[in-house]
């Protein structure tokens, strides 16, 4: 399987409430190589989202280690918001439940601008749209599409970065069940093709029971 590209060690974090700690993610590890996936499941409250922010750089943890892509992160590193920046832009896509679409922009120009600040030339945009089902609407804007649309488009945006990490926190949450499958769909069949890990957040067991491995935060803490 070779090394992972996703490697947490000891990872703990929480919060101040009024004059108590109050633990969030105690002492976790995991790992997750290339072409594997893994769901995180857990009642609300238990940290599925606060673990998928720690994992980009967005929150700092408490306690551990993570590693992504050969970048290691400790609780205490230095310089460490510019190097997660740069994961994001190059190396981590992050799925969002709220469709991260930029509305002046149609959804080729979502897609050529996300693989434009990860570095990559332009020319193979308009494909990740047909390969995620809508090359047809590709010239319309956010607002002009359907809800399912509109996450096709945001999985094309993310895959045109060639991200060796996919975060995913509710991709499929704020869609009826018809559209969450093919959404779903679209994002397992390219997420193997392209061999990229990922780390799915959410409260939906059916979803996840399709990931390589799972997670159950309710148990963890």
């Amino acid at each position: 399987m070779g090394s992972p590209v996703l490697a947490v060690e000891g990872l703990s974090k929480g919060y101040i409430s009024g004059r108590q700690r109050v633990s969030v993610l105690a002492d976790l590890s995991l790992s997750v190589c290339s072409g594997e996936s893994l769901a995180v499941v857990g009642r609300s409250g238990s940290g599925k989202s606060t673990l998928l922010n720690l994992l980009c750089g967005l929150q700092t943890l408490d306690d551990g280690r993570i590693a992504v892509a050969g970048e290691s992160f400790a609780a205490t590193g230095a310089g460490a918001e510019v190097r997660w920046a740069e994961l994001r832009r190059r190396t981590i896509g992050v799925v969002f439940q709220d469709v991260n679409l930029m509305p002046a922009l149609s959804l080729l120009d979502n897609v050529r601008l996300r693989s434009h600040l990860a570095g990559h030339d332009a020319g193979g945009e308009r494909e990740w749209l047909e390969r995620l089902g809508v090359g047809a609407e590709a010239d319309r804007y956010p607002d002009q599409v359907s809800g399912g649309q509109a996450q096709r488009a945001a999985l094309a945006m993310v895959f045109a970065m060639a991200p060796a990490l996919i975060l995913a926190d509710e991709p499929t949450g704020s869609l009826d069940r018809h559209t969450a499958d093919e959404v779903a769909d679209c994002l397992f069949t390219v997420q193997q093709q392209t061999g990229c890990a990922l780390v799915l957040a959410t409260h939906d067991r059916e979803l996840a029971s399709r990931c390589d491995h799972l997670l159950d935060l309710s148990t963890t803490v």
